[in-house]
C-alpha cells in the first residue's frame, strides 16, 4: 500500500531554517516559490539567466535582494556544478527550462539543450552534495504522450511528446528516473517530478501566454487575440504549485522512498476549461473595457483537451487547490491591476502567499 503523508501540520515545515536551492527563480513559478520560501524562514539561493529588463516577477518582488541570485546558466557545466555543490543544499527546486510550445517550435535544438541536457547537469551537480535530502523537478502536463482522451492522464499513463516541447519534458523526466535509480535511491535521496497544468497567477509576463498577453492588451485598450479558443486545459493558480512543492517536500523529506516518481497537480474537473471560456471570464474580470477577439492559427499544432488527474497528490499529499478557477482569475486580475498601478508588489505577494497558504 502506498503511504499517505500527514498534512495537518503546517505546509512545508520540513524546509524551516533549511538549504533550498532553486534553479530557474527568476521566472514566474520560481520567483513566487522564491518569495514562499522567504515567507517560511528557509535560506535560499536560486541560479538562472537574468531576468528580462523591464517587467518580471523577479523585480517586481525585489528578489535580488531578498536571497543569494546567481545569474548563469544551467548548461554552463562547471558553473553550475560549483554553485550547487558549494551551496550544499538540503533540498533542490529544478524549475530552470524553455517552457514556451511555440519557441520550442522555433528553436528545438536549443529547446532540447536547455530542457534535457540542463536537467542531466543540474542532477550531476547533485551528486556532489552530502547534505541533499530531496530535489522536486518541475516538468509540465504535456509530459504524455497525447491520445486526446477526454478525461484526465494519470502519473501511470505513458509519456511520450509530439512537438519539440513536450518532448523535451517527456525525455527530461526519463533523465530523471534514470538518475534517481542510478544514484540517488542508493543513497537514500528522494527525487520527485512536479507535472502542472496551465499555471495562472500575478507575475507572468512572458509572451505567447494567455494572461500575460490579455494583460498587455487591456491595459492598451486592445483586444486580446486568440488562436485556438476550444482547447481545453486544465487552468491553476501558482499558490497552487507553491502548496504541492512545499506538501511534496515535507513527504521526501520524510525519507520515505514511496513518493518518488511522477505527481500531477490539477485543478477540479469543472476548472479544467477551454481557452476561450478562461479568456472571457479573466476579461469580464479586469473590466468592461477588456475584449476578447478569435483568430484561428492552426499554423502550429496542440493538443485539443489535456486534462490531468491529480486524485495521488489529493489522497497521498492531502493538496487541494487552494482556490476555485473563479477565484484565481479575480486573484490574478487584482495583483496585475495593482502592478500597472504602481504598487508595492513583494508586499501584496507576500500577503497573498501567507493568507493562501498556512505556511
Amino acid at each position: 500500500m502506498p503511504q499517505t503523508h500527514d498534512a495537518k501540520s503546517h505546509v512545508g515545515a520540513s524546509l524551516k531554517g533549511r538549504r533550498v536551492f532553486v534553479t530557474g527563480h527568476t521566472g514566474f513559478v520560481g520567483g513566487w516559490i522564491c518569495a514562499a520560501l522567504n515567507a517560511l524562514g528557509a535560506e535560499v539561493a536560486g541560479y538562472a539567466l537574468p531576468a528580462p529588463e523591464g517587467r518580471a516577477l523577479f523585480h517586481d518582488l525585489d528578489l535580488a535582494n531578498r536571497m543569494t541570485s546567481i545569474e548563469a546558466d544551467i548548461r554552463d557545466t562547471d558553473r553550475i556544478t560549483t554553485e550547487i555543490q558549494t551551496f550544499n543544499p538540503d533540498t533542490l527546486f529544478h524549475l530552470a527550462a524553455q517552457p514556451i510550445v511555440r519557441e520550442a517550435y522555433k528553436n528545438p535544438i536549443e529547446t532540447f539543450d536547455v530542457n534535457v541536457m540542463g536537467t542531466a547537469k543540474v542532477l550531476e551537480a547533485a551528486r556532489g552534495c552530502s547534505n541533499l535530502a530531496s530535489m522536486i523537478v518541475m516538468t509540465t502536463d504535456k509530459v504524455y504522450r497525447n491520445e486526446e482522451w477526454v478525461w484526465g492522464y494519470r502519473e501511470t499513463d505513458s509519456l511520450g511528446g509530439s512537438e519539440p516541447y513536450a518532448a523535451s519534458k517527456s525525455a527530461c523526466e526519463q533523465v530523471v528516473d534514470a538518475y534517481y535509480k542510478s544514484y540517488f535511491k542508493p543513497e537514500g535521496i528522494a527525487v520527485a517530478a512536479m507535472r502542472a497544468g496551465n499555471i495562472i497567477g500575478g507575475g507572468d509576463w512572458a509572451d505567447a501566454r494567455l494572461i500575460p498577453d490579455a494583460v498587455r492588451a487591456f491595459e492598451t485598450g486592445a483586444p486580446l487575440v486568440l488562436r485556438n479558443p476550444t482547447a481545453v486545459r486544465p487552468w491553476q493558480h501558482v499558490i497552487d504549485v507553491v502548496v504541492a512543492f512545499f506538501l511534496l517536500s515535507d513527504a521526501l523529506n520524510g525519507n520515505d522512498q514511496t513518493f518518488h516518481g511522477g505527481w500531477n497537480i490539477a485543478p477540479d474537473l469543472e476548472d479544467q476549461k477551454p481557452v476561450g471560456q478562461v479568456a472571457t471570464d479573466f476579461a469580464s474580470a479586469w473590466g468592461p473595457e477588456a475584449q476578447v477577439k478569435i483568430e484561428k492559427d492552426d499554423s502550429i499544432p496542440e493538443t485539443s483537451i489535456l486534462r490531468l488527474d491529480s486524485t495521488k497528490a489529493r489522497s497521498q499529499l492531502g493538496w487541494k487547490p487552494v482556490w476555485s478557477l473563479d477565484t484565481a482569475l479575480i486573484e490574478t486580475a487584482t495583483w496585475y491591476k495593482h502592478a500597472v498601478s504602481g504598487s508595492n508588489m513583494s508586499d501584496l505577494t507576500d500577503h497573498t502567499i501567507r493568507s493562501a497558504v498556512a505556511l
